[in-house]
């Protein structure tokens, strides 16, 4: 059978109407939940600063009831997660309003990044590396339900099924190779598992960012039984060719589904025309770093990442960290373009002239950034630090801290105040120290001590270090041992040719 995509129109975040349309989709794809279901929803971060980055409460919920109706002989039915690193997906969590429906829906939950991890072995042509580790939930899952939410990307054009896949990562893990090769990544991980159902919250889209998203009302659940068929449908209906977007085509060339509209059913009570005609002007988030301030008090520039042509761009690295810190400054500090001052920022191997003033900072962020020539007139050369992926081993993988962070990004800070230009490390250096790094320049609001948020967030914090401490003072931090894994991760070549057919 062709892989199928099923469009159904949706206005609204009605609890009853979603039920009814995923329990229709699950009929449609002959579908019937066992064994344990997991659902993996896209939480990245939630509540009132984030409105439209994760997947809806009211989404999750007649998800949640279509699949427990449906199922027969599920060991178990949950929901997984991990949030936005160094944030606690409890925080997340409570902020998507999660728990109350975790209560009312009587199944279980994970936070990712406090349960055990699983090595998981990787023999594909052209791995990243030979292994990696995913939670244990997702290793033993056989039944796997991906509910992203439809959404631009500042770093991979867009994120809608493979995407979500970079939260089945706990932080020290996910931050690996979450770099230049960030697409690449996320297609290693389609070895781990694939969904035998998607379910995309496209009622509300979310245009031009991933955290930090513009409304876009799309009016559509999207719904399908090949991930790489359904991101291949939901780029056509944003007017994306699915093969531009690399993650999508090294999934395809692996054989993981088709990209090819003759070889996907497309059913549903919206075609694919009208799908399209809602989704008139949807813009997605691939925007250089150095387009992206201008206009503005920040100067950027790029140069090209490790081992890579002078005219390539680290798209899944610094500098679309960098995006997302400033738009988040902006939603916690109405003052930030006008507080911070003059700054030049630099990414990666820059080649070029930095115009700077001798009172305008100009900060490197990044392993990888390197430079040689005249700063305000005085001669400035760093060298990369960038460590190759191949000696980077995911057993020696540091879990970040925020308040390390915290602590991190106020030395450099302090060591370097009375110079000119500052060099900040890290591969990627992550959204969160970008955030802080603004703080410190534009002395704006630190997000992580809003008064309304302080006690919230500090006490997920603790609870979840408390969690994860007590996991490896037991030793179930790693399970390095195979561990028995579900229906859902064994995938021959004829396993994959068959989806793909």
């Amino acid at each position: 059978m062709k892989p199928t995509v099923i469009i159904q129109a949706c206005e609204k975040y009605d609890v009853d109407k979603i039920e009814i349309i995923i329990r229709a989709g699950l009929d449609s794809l002959s579908l019937t939940p066992s064994g344990r279901t997991l659902i993996k929803p896209n939480v990245v971060a939630a509540g009132d600063k984030f409105p439209h980055a994760y997947t809806r409460p009211e989404f999750i919920e007649g998800v949640i009831r279509a699949i427990k109706s449906k199922a027969e002989d599920a060991a178990e039915i949950a929901v997984g997660e991990r949030c936005g690193i160094t944030v606690p997906t409890r925080y997340a969590f409570k902020n998507a309003g999660y728990y109350e429906i975790f209560k009312r829906t009587k199944i279980k939950h994970y936070h990712f990044e406090e349960e055990t991890q699983v090595e998981i072995q990787l023999d594909h042509k052209d791995r990243l590396r030979d292994f990696i580790f995913v939670p244990e939930a997702i290793a033993k899952t056989d039944f796997f339900v991906n509910c992203p939410k439809f959404k631009a990307h500042p770093w991979t054009t867009v994120t809608f099924s493979m995407k979500n896949y970079i939260g089945i990562q706990d932080d020290r893990h996910r931050l690996i190779d979450h770099d230049h090769k960030l697409n690449q990544k996320v297609a290693d991980l389609q070895h781990v598992l694939q969904p035998q159902f998607i379910a995309i919250d496209a009622i509300t889209a979310g245009e031009g960012r991933m955290l930090t998203p513009i409304p876009f009302d799309l009016g559509l659940i999207i719904m399908g039984n090949n991930q790489v068929a359904f991101d291949a449908v939901c780029c056509h209906i944003i007017g994306v060719d699915p093969l531009s977007v690399e993650h999508i085509r090294l999934a395809y060339e692996m054989g993981f589904g088709p990209v090819d509209l003759n070889e996907i059913e497309i059913i549903g009570d919206v075609s694919l025309k009208e799908a399209q005609r809602k989704a008139e002007g949807f813009r997605v988030g691939l925007i250089r770093v150095e387009e992206y301030f201008e206009g503005t008090n920040i100067q950027a520039y790029a140069g090209a990442p490790p081992d890579s042509n002078d005219d390539e761009y680290c798209w899944g690295g610094c500098p679309g960290a960098m995006e997302e810190a400033i738009e988040i400054m902006r939603m916690f500090d109405d003052q930030t373009d006008e507080k911070t001052p003059r700054t030049h920022i630099v990414f990666g191997n820059y080649k070029g002239k930095i115009n700077a003033k001798d009172n305008e900072k100009v900060i490197f962020i990044g392993d990888c950034t390197s430079f040689k020539g005249k700063i305000s007139g005085k001669d400035i050369a760093f060298d990369s630090a960038y460590t190759d992926r191949s000696e980077k081993s995911p057993y020696d993988a540091k879990d970040p801290d925020i308040f390390s962070k915290m602590l991190s990004v106020e030395k450099v800070w302090f060591q370097n105040r009375n110079e000119q230009v500052i060099r900040i490390l890290g591969c990627p250096v992550s959204v969160a120290e970008q955030v802080l790094l603004l703080v410190k320049l534009g002395k704006l609001k630190n997000p992580y001590f809003d008064p309304n948020e302080v006690m919230n967030f500090s006490n997920c914090y603790f609870s979840s270090k408390t969690k994860m401490a007590i996991e490896r003072l037991t030793g179930k931090s790693y399970l390095s041992e195979k561990v028995e894994r579900g229906a859902a991760q064994t995938h021959s070549e004829d396993d994959k040719k068959g989806a793909a057919e």
